[in-house]
């Protein structure tokens, strides 16, 4: 999924699109934020992402599986979620159709 978010952070954030990661710990040496970032230099991962220990984002979202993809439109709504990985055709399609709104 990180080459997709890439390309399209890549492709349409200066149309308005804005990407924010959301990152919930499985392991302990996850939460060290040192290590966070050296993860995101390391897959060069160019979008903000969250660094969401205690898993409040994860649980407001009542997020169950990973990865899971929400498109939010500019008035804060759900607009698309797609769980796994795939449909990348069909979730660029939404993207644009967001930005266009």
């Amino acid at each position: 999924m990180i080459p997709s978010l890439r390309g399209w952070h890549n492709e349409y954030s200066d149309d308005g699109l804005v990407i924010i990661g959301n990152h919930y710990p499985e392991f302990s040496y996850e939460e060290d934020l040192d290590n966070l970032r050296e993860a995101l230099v390391t897959l060069d991962i160019p979008y903000a992402v969250a660094q969401d220990n205690d898993g409040a984002t994860w649980q407001a979202y009542k997020n169950q599986y990973w990865p899971t993809l929400y498109l939010i439109d500019k008035q804060g709504h759900i607009r698309y979620v797609h769980i796994g990985e795939g449909r990348y055709a069909e979730t660029e399609e939404n993207i644009k159709a967001l930005l266009l709104e």
